[in-house]
């Protein structure tokens, strides 16, 4: 454990409060400013998150201040230190890349805050800073250790190749990643993710996070990819890629597996997956799972997309269930075209709603695992809590600042 902060460094943070609740994000984007201008440093990091979405430096801004408010209560803060250190693993950050972010981060707020960023105060963040970062480097350390001494682990970045592209909807394909060195790969926790790295001709190195969409095994993962957005239009650089170059026999470099967003597996309690879109992949990987080695386990899978043309793996998951009980499939469209029938290709017109849930789970006993879209996740979330089902049975997993979503629930509950 790193050295406790001092009261006088605990009492000039809490001061900090007001001037991060008004500046933090014009903070948090000077800093990746800075700390960008290292072309190393930048690649270290998921570009989709700062050029494309820009959802990173608002997700950052947030987490410093809930650090500030917390500093003096830093229990409150251990899930998100554990989400920021599976991040960090992904994307292979290492104790020697922390310096950068501390003298971009001090630099940042004398820019930002001027005059007021006395020695005292950047003196104090910076003890902060360290403080947070041995928490987290101790924490990573740990994870890379774990990783690297199971069966089929590694740290750092590994050659799998292709195996196999298959077309899931219009829109989706998945694709089966075996080791090019020939070994086993490590078992994953279902709905974890895989971190990739790959330079893209014409843009450099790019980091992605795909959840897996298979149950654990030893031989094999499987990722299921949406194009995010046609060629020639902003984002979707890598899903595209992907797409459109990417089969058999192609090398993606990958980080082990990482994520806390995964199936609790030592209870046979009642559980509910929902997910909205391609958000379906983490809990595809979950109902694999439990339909493997928990039949006997109350599972609830509830499915939302547009229609038929973007429903993914429909065949996959029905035949998962077929003949089970214990086993529930049901599926809304959104907005169902003409070949689309009811009671053959889904099973409710419309959207899922937290009505719907509690009305038709076992909301009293169940985990809700969800995915999806932040004004899908937002509704659900909010709309669970305040049916009276406790937060910490509520678990979700989506590509933006987290903890924006379950405060905004909170408040809303």
């Amino acid at each position: 454990m790193p050295t406790p902060l001092s009261p006088e460094t605990i009492a000039l943070i809490k001061a900090t409060v007001p001037a991060l609740e008004a500046h933090g994000l014009e903070i948090t984007r000077r800093m990746y400013e800075r700390l960008f201008r290292n072309a190393e440093i930048r690649d270290l990091f998921n570009q989709s998150h700062h050029g494309e979405s820009g959802s990173q430096p608002k997700a950052l801004a947030q987490a410093v201040l809930a650090y500030a408010r917390n500093i003096d209560n830093l229990g409150a803060l251990s899930g998100a230190v554990e989400r920021i250190a599976q991040k960090h693993v992904a994307l292979n950050i290492l104790p020697e890349h922390y310096p950068y972010v501390a003298d971009a981060l001090l630099a940042a707020i004398g820019d930002v805050l001027g005059d007021a960023a006395t020695a005292e105060i950047c003196a104090a963040w910076g003890e902060a800073y360290w403080f947070l970062a041995e928490l987290l480097i101790g924490r990573e350390a740990t994870i890379y250790r774990d990783l690297a001494a199971k069966p089929g682990g590694w740290n750092g970045w590994r050659d799998l190749v292709v195996e196999s592209v298959s077309p899931e909807s219009d829109v989706i394909r998945s694709f089966v990643l075996v080791p090019a060195d020939g070994g086993p790969v490590l078992r994953h926790e279902p709905g974890q993710y895989l971190g990739f790295m790959l330079d893209l001709p014409g843009h450099g190195v790019l980091k992605r996070n795909y959840s897996i969409s298979c149950a654990p095994n030893d031989r094999s993962y499987r990722i299921t990819v949406k194009r995010e957005a046609h060629p020639g239009q902003p984002g979707g650089t890598v899903s595209n890629w992907l797409h459109d170059h990417a089969g058999p026999g192609t090398v993606l470099r990958a980080a082990p597996p990482a994520g806390d967003f995964f199936l609790d597996r030592s209870t046979d309690a009642p559980v509910v997956l929902v997910s909205g879109g391609v958000g379906l992949t983490p809990m595809v990987s979950m109902l694999e799972s439990i339909a493997a080695t928990s039949r006997d386990r109350p599972t609830w899978y509830v499915h939302g997309t547009l229609n038929g043309h973007t429903h993914a793996m429909r065949d996959h998951v029905r035949g998962l269930v077929a003949g089970d009980e214990m086993l529930k499939v049901q599926t809304f469209y959104a907005q169902p075209d003409a070949q689309d029938r009811l009671g053959e290709h889904y099973d409710d017109a419309g959207l899922i709603t937290p009505e719907w849930l509690v009305a038709q789970t076992p909301h009293a006993a169940a985990t809700y695992y969800l995915c999806g879209p932040k004004p899908f996740l937002s509704a659900l979330v909010n709309g669970l809590m305040r049916r009276g089902v406790p937060a910490e049975r509520i678990r979700f997993e989506f590509f933006g600042p987290t903890d924006e979503l379950l405060d905004e629930a909170r408040q809303a509950a």
